[in-house]
């Protein structure tokens, strides 16, 4: 059986740490902001990590990093 390959559109949204958990930009931060409070809008700005129910299968589609 052949080698699965690392999904590339996938690869360039999530990035490893240094503990091997999944590090991910946020949603609903490409435009409409003034429907946003200043709270939410800075809170967008950070990153946040993978859940622990998507790790297992965006692992897997990202194997080779």
């Amino acid at each position: 059986m052949p080698k699965q390959k690392t999904h590339r559109g996938l690869a360039k949204r999530v990035k490893k740490t240094g503990t091997g958990k999944l590090k991910r930009s946020r949603a609903f931060t490409s435009h409409r902001f003034h429907g946003k409070t200043k709270k939410q809008r800075r809170q967008l700005r950070k990153s946040a990590l993978v859940s622990a129910s998507d790790m297992k299968r965006i692992k897997q589609q990202i194997s080779a990093l």
